[in-house]
């Protein structure tokens, strides 16, 4: 499941590897590792295509839309460039295609011997420079004391990707908000690094025995760390598949306060949950480009609630909030959603664009039957999904056997190949759109803090001065579907975008309201700049360069 750009490197030649190598140091002017557009557009110049061929150039070669090119990518625009050069139109399935990409020859680039002498002489003065430079450095830690300087101010770094700009934006303006409002206790832990450059996840939910640790072993082609498999409820952990130098698994206690893992949230639903969680890391394409979360299975009835020492509704909806997809599995002789699927269905509310719905082990039944139970599933998550679309429904039998065309003959046989190919080319397209995702989720959480805020100021605005306070706050609590409708009222705010009210008011029983903090117009308007202004021009600095 990789991309063109990440088989670039692996499918050239040595000899041009080490070129491409040089010429991408070329075209990378501050030497950063990265080819911005800028860069880009003056070397690019020179292998005298038109501005739209290479505008598609730009865009098969970033197809994840970080706004640069690293290596791999450049080397992905060069072989474009040269097929193009050729008379191949440029499209993203053209390195995928009849073309050898081996084959493929250097591009043509006019002047650019001449860019390498320039380089060449401009690295040599630079040189001189820097020792200079290093001379004055020591001169300055010697026995000089006019040579001593003032306290050095430490320059801003520069935003040179929107996953970079979207970290700023948060600390400077939407993470003081959160903090005020308490929004990380309401809603959702504060943002680290880690959360803004994870890669993409893909959730995997169901009933015991739906096949979802045996979708992730066909995915993979193969075993993985910590898996088990069996017809009984095998899976009694949360087993995040990752991309590792080795294979091993990693305990949930560890993983959850590693600052490079995006798990830092998970400490708040307590060590019960953090030992029944664990990381499986093992070098393979495709954890390169995405992370796979295996879930136990739903259990029915009581043992729900009762053999679950934690909030296991609340661990799916932290998931759910930071996966790009989310795999609901059904086995067909399995339709009925319970109470307690019902409920783990119903943590996902915020985030029915992302779910998908997989009928496994669909080869198990003839056609007819299978016209039936495709009737009976849509017609049980009409009643739970409270979204008016018709969500995906992939139909298939996701595992390593063949499939059983004696019991759903040649044309579910077809049927199946295209329904997987379907999903493996969805699945393949969620690094393309990672970017995008992590932008729509930061402008929805920015919403929400928003919102937060209006209602907790609010609350607190509604207490009394001297008197009374305990028996104010428990009326507010008592009413609160009904302050929120003033706070929706007051400000103008889609009442879809409100939380939970039971969750909210379970939340607010441990605070006081009274000490929360009154509404500060200058945070709200912040996050506003941001969201109009800042956020526009961010995407617009990373777009495509010859747009």
């Amino acid at each position: 499941m990789q991309t063109s750009s990440a088989t670039s490197i692996g499918t050239c030649l040595k000899e041009h590897q080490k070129i491409y190598k040089e010429w991408f140091n070329i075209a990378d002017s501050d030497g950063d590792g990265r080819v911005s557009g800028n860069d880009a557009t003056k070397f690019f110049a020179m292998s005298k295509l038109s501005r739209q061929e290479l505008k598609q150039v730009w865009a098969v070669a970033d197809s994840k839309r970080q706004g640069y090119l690293g290596l791999a990518e450049f080397i992905t625009a060069m072989k474009l460039v040269s097929l193009a050069q050729e008379g191949h139109e440029v499209t993203s399935d053209l390195l995928k295609g009849s073309v050898d990409i081996k084959s493929v020859e250097l591009p043509v680039l006019e002047g650019l011997e001449n860019v390498v002498s320039k380089q060449k002489s401009s690295k040599a003065y630079a040189d001189v420079d820097d020792n200079v430079v290093s001379q004055l450095q020591v001169m300055a830690k010697g026995p000089y004391p006019w040579f001593k300087s003032k306290s050095i101010v430490k320059p801003q770094v520069n935003v040179v990707t929107i996953v970079d700009g979207l970290k700023r934006l948060y600390a400077e303006k939407l993470k003081p908000l959160e903090l005020t409002y308490r929004f990380n206790d309401f809603a959702s832990p504060v943002l680290t690094n880690s959360d803004f450059d994870a890669k993409p996840m893909v959730m995997l939910l169901g009933q015991y025995s739906t096949g979802k640790t045996t979708f992730i072993k066909h995915l993979l082609g193969c075993e993985y760390p910590g898996a088990h498999i069996g017809p009984e409820p095998t899976t009694d952990r949360f087993v995040v598949a990752m991309s590792g130098p080795d294979e091993r698994t990693i305990p949930g206690n560890t993983m959850a306060v590693q600052a490079d893992m995006p798990f830092n949230g998970l400490t708040s639903f307590g060590g019960a949950f953090l030992s029944k969680f664990e990381c499986s890391q093992m070098p393979h394409p495709v954890l390169d480009q995405i992370t796979l979360v295996d879930t136990p299975g739903v259990l029915s009835g009581e043992k729900q609630r009762m053999q679950r020492s934690y909030d296991f509704t609340g661990v799916i909806s932290w998931f759910a909030s930071k996966s790009d997809m989310i795999l609901l599995l059904f086995d067909p002789h399995k339709l009925d959603i319970s109470d307690e699927f019902k409920r783990v269905i119903s943590s996902l509310r915020g985030n029915e664009d992302k779910i998908r719905v997989v009928l496994n082990k669909a080869d198990q039944v003839d056609t007819q039957q299978l016209m039936r139970v495709y009737g009976a599933l849509m017609w049980s998550l009409g009643k739970v999904l409270n979204t008016p679309e018709v969500v995906r429904v992939y139909i298939g039998s996701f595992n390593d056997k063949p499939i059983n065309e004696a019991v759903v003959g040649p044309i579910g046989k077809e049927l199946f190949e295209k329904e997987q190919n379907d999903l493996l080319a969805d699945l393949m397209d969620i690094p393309k759109k990672a970017c995008d995702r992590k932008i729509n989720e930061f402008v929805k959480r920015a919403r929400a803090a928003k919102i937060n805020a209006y209602i907790m100021s609010h609350l607190k605005k509604e207490m009394p001065a001297m008197m009374g306070k305990s028996k104010a706050q428990q009326r507010l609590m008592d009413n609160l579907q009904e302050e929120f409708g003033k706070v929706q009222q007051e400000y103008h705010l889609p009442a879809g975008d409100f939380p939970s009210v039971e969750h909210f008011k379970e939340v607010l029983g441990g605070y006081n309201i009274d000490k929360f903090e009154k509404l500060k117009p200058k945070m709200i308007q912040a996050v506003d700049d941001m969201l109009g202004y800042d956020i526009p021009d961010l995407l617009k600095k990373f777009r495509n360069p010859y747009d």
